[in-house]
């Protein structure tokens, strides 16, 4: 089920000198609070199926009719990591802008505040939010982020299938981790070489993505 926000205004005061920008990264950071935080409530919140948005058993029905589970997370005790397929019409996260940001200010010499407080008033109104979108195009895991679970969890996306079995073609595009697994991700994505020698075959594979909004 997705949901819209409900309409808020916030305004930030200055005095009537001073020019600022922190309005605009307030908006620009706004949009990445919501998505990036639904996707890490996604182990806890319930998307269309009506299980946890990342779950060992989603419900659906093979080629035959039989009904079977279907699991887009990995268990573990670590910071969570996710992997994306961002590139279809459909998205794992949609976000909604229902009414865009926009920018108001009252700087009016004869308005009433202005003229008490000798400040004027900036804000920014919006009616937006972020939902959930299909779940076998991301996975989320707990488990260590290292060649041996991401082999695994990039797998089981690519093996995703719709009622009635279809494969679905998944290709898995982005990795999204919090900063204490930034290390561990450039590694993963960036170096040619494997610990001990080798190829790495995963190098380049997914777009990473650190931010704070998943820790």
């Amino acid at each position: 089920m997705i949901a819209w926000a409900c309409s808020s205004r916030c305004f930030r005061k200055w005095a009537p000198s001073r020019r600022d920008t922190c309005v605009g990264s307030a908006c620009r950071s706004d949009g990445d609070e919501l998505v990036f935080g639904l996707l890490k409530a996604g182990f806890d919140s319930t998307c269309f199926d009506g299980q946890n948005f990342f779950d060992t058993d989603h419900p659906l029905e093979d080629a035959s009719g039989t009904p079977v589970a279907v699991s887009n997370m990995q268990a573990g005790a670590g910071p969570a990591w996710y992997l994306l397929d961002v590139s279809r019409g459909v998205r794992p996260i949609i976000w909604q802008e229902r009414e865009g940001y926009e920018f108001t200010a009252v700087m009016q010499n004869n308005d009433a505040h202005v003229f008490t407080h000798d400040a004027y008033l900036y804000g920014v109104r919006a009616r937006v939010n972020a939902g959930f979108g299909l779940w076998q195009l991301a996975f989320g895991s707990k488990a260590a982020l290292d060649p041996t679970n991401h082999a695994a969890a990039r797998a089981a996306m690519m093996n995703f299938r719709s009622d009635g079995g279809k494969v679905l073609g998944i290709t898995p595009s982005v990795l999204i981790v919090p900063p204490a697994l930034e290390e561990a991700a450039l590694h993963l994505l960036n170096t040619g070489t494997m610990d001990g020698g080798g190829s790495n075959p995963w190098k380049g594979t997914s777009k990473l993505i650190v931010t704070p909004y998943v820790a």
